[in-house]
């Protein structure tokens, strides 16, 4: 059974940093990209980022180019996703996910349907 857990949300004034982290468990975990998605109070849930299975790869929305990093150690099965320049927007529920299938090297997903397996979400909250 494939478990997500996130952690590291919290409250910060704009301009912070704050690092997420997710601990993934139940599937060979280098096999499978990962990805973070938010949702914020009232709107769809959206991409965020995503790291390929090897860690060679990232994809970033554009809301979140240069601010935001997303890194994996797949001998800990953790992906962590360093969020700077933190802005009041960028306010949500943020969820780690693993992809569905196998991926080439540097596959990065961005589509919700492309994960199967999702955490409980962990708040991030941004004041200005």
């Amino acid at each position: 059974q494939v478990q997500l857990v996130e952690s590291g949300g919290g409250l910060m004034q704009a301009g912070g940093s704050l690092r997420l982290s997710c601990a993934a468990s139940g599937r060979t975990f280098s096999n499978y990209a990962m990805g973070w998605f938010r949702q914020a109070p009232g709107k769809e849930r959206e991409f965020v980022a995503a790291i390929s299975r090897s860690g060679w790869n990232t994809y970033y929305a554009d809301s979140v180019k240069g601010r935001f990093t997303l890194s994996r150690d797949n001998g800990k099965n953790m992906v962590y996703l360093q969020m700077n320049s933190l802005k009041p927007e960028d306010t949500a529920v943020y969820y780690c996910a693993l992809a569905g299938t196998y991926g080439t090297l540097l596959y990065v997903p961005s589509a919700n349907s492309e994960y199967t397996y999702w955490g409980q979400g962990t708040q991030v909250t941004v004041s200005s």
